[in-house]
């Protein structure tokens, strides 16, 4: 069992899960440590950091605090999840969305686990500064614009990487195609939400979603851990544990990390910073801890490696590979003309190479075996899609140091943003447990 000295006042928030939400945690074994976690790792998802990894893995304080957020969830959100046996699956949802659209007076009787629910959303951490927040959201306007329609795709791919973080998706349903198609956009949409005027403030669509995103997840933990034959405990722990939204919340600091390391660089630019603080902003909202985000590229580097280090290697085709296929088929876009049909094209040719780039480290055959052949074809569409995002890309960047212009060239960004939103349809965030499937993994 992995030592406990060093945060004792975690792991008490950890066991006090069992007193505070029966419903899901009553029967855990928190005195166990499950498969999922290893202080023995592969290598996987560590490629070109190897000479970092003993020196984490001899940080005993970082390990421990890894294995701890291993078996937390999402305090205030579970114990509201916990209340469908009392009120019903859509009437939990029914009350959220009210309490975000207007406020908690709006709901009759409101239970006092949507309060808690709610005063945790808006308890607004003293780090965070929401000058540089909407800074952040200015700055990634572009890249939502440009890059992000043709490489989410490819990033959401990543995340169904590891058999033991990818299983609730498998159990929910995501295996068909369709659904497939609906996680992607909802995950365009939420954080696309998140870099409009506005919408992280307090009656904010962003708000909203961040929400809704926490319900869900709690509603899989609820689900999953309420029926047997479907989770296996000793094995995979706790489905969606805080480490396991490290990586949705913090790829792109990670990645933004990883770059000023490579340049030697121990602080990031003041661009970079403001980047920074709207994915630590995100990650508040979404209950990810302060602990687990970190400020400078050192940091932030180390914490995403422990969280993988720790995460035992394991790729399996039934519920990885499925995965994997499944969203690499689905078709994304609908839109019939001409130029519909160019960019569905490029999107998946993009999707492709940026996947096998950042994380499979250029491996086609790897690839190929989990079902993504990438074929001349494709590389002649990711190509093509590459030209046109990094022009439009230098372009936006450029307006937006030209004074005169910089304020139109926003308003135009947030009009594309707008657009996509629709494009990308209504998000409704929720988990069905009535499409869960057996897991036979």
């Amino acid at each position: 069992m992995q030592t406990r000295l060093h945060h004792p006042e975690l792991w008490a928030r950890v066991e006090q899960q069992a007193v505070d939400t029966p419903a899901i945690y009553g029967d855990f074994d928190f005195s166990a440590t499950p498969e999922r976690f290893t202080t023995d790792p592969s290598g996987d998802g560590t490629t070109g950091f190897e000479e970092m990894i003993p020196k984490l893995m001899a940080d005993d304080e970082l390990i421990e605090m890894m294995a701890a957020y291993t078996y937390m969830g999402d305090p205030v959100a579970d114990a509201y999840a916990s209340r469908m046996k009392d009120f019903g699956f859509r009437a939990l949802i029914d009350m959220l969305q009210t309490a975000c659209d207007k406020d908690l007076s709006a709901v009759p009787d409101a239970p006092p686990e949507l309060v808690a629910f709610i005063e945790a959303l808006e308890a607004r951490p003293e780090w965070v500064d929401m000058d540089l927040v909407r800074e952040g959201a200015r700055v990634e306007r572009n890249q939502y614009a440009h890059l992000v329609p043709f490489a989410i795709r490819g990033a959401f791919l990543a995340t169904f990487m590891n058999r033991y973080s990818a299983l609730p998706m498998a159990l929910t349903g995501a295996l068909s195609d369709k659904l497939a198609a609906r996680r992607v956009h909802e995950t365009a949409t939420f954080f696309t939400l998140t870099v409009i005027p506005g919408a992280l403030e307090r009656h904010g669509a962003a708000f909203k979603a961040a929400a809704m995103v926490r319900l869900m997840h709690s509603m899989v933990r609820y689900n999953v851990m309420q029926r047997d034959g479907i989770w296996d405990k000793k094995i995979y722990g706790i489905p969606i544990p805080q480490v396991d939204q490290m990586p949705a919340g913090q790829i792109g600091s990670f990645l933004i990390a990883f770059q000023a390391m490579r340049e030697g660089r121990e602080e990031f630019t003041a661009e970079e910073r403001a980047r920074i603080e709207i994915a630590r902003y995100r990650c508040f909202l979404l209950g990810l801890p302060e602990p687990l985000l970190g400020e400078t590229p050192r940091t932030i580097t180390r914490l995403m490696l422990a969280r993988q280090a720790t995460l035992r290697s394991a790729f399996d085709d039934e519920t990885c590979g499925a995965l994997v296929r499944g969203t690499m088929n689905t078709q994304l876009s609908h839109d019939r003309s001409p130029s519909g049909r160019i960019d569905r094209e490029l999107e998946r040719g993009f999707s492709k190479a940026f996947f096998i780039r950042q994380f499979l480290q250029g491996d086609t055959r790897r690839a190929a075996a989990m079902g993504i052949h990438y074929t001349l074809r494709d590389r002649v569409l990711a190509l093509g899609a590459a030209g046109r995002i990094y022009s439009r890309l230098g372009l936006y960047k450029l307006l937006a140091e030209i004074p005169v212009v910089r304020g139109a060239a926003d308003r135009r960004l947030v009009g594309k943003l707008n657009r996509l939103l629709k494009r990308y349809g209504h998000a409704e965030f929720v988990s069905d447990g009535a499409s869960y499937r057996a897991n036979h993994g």
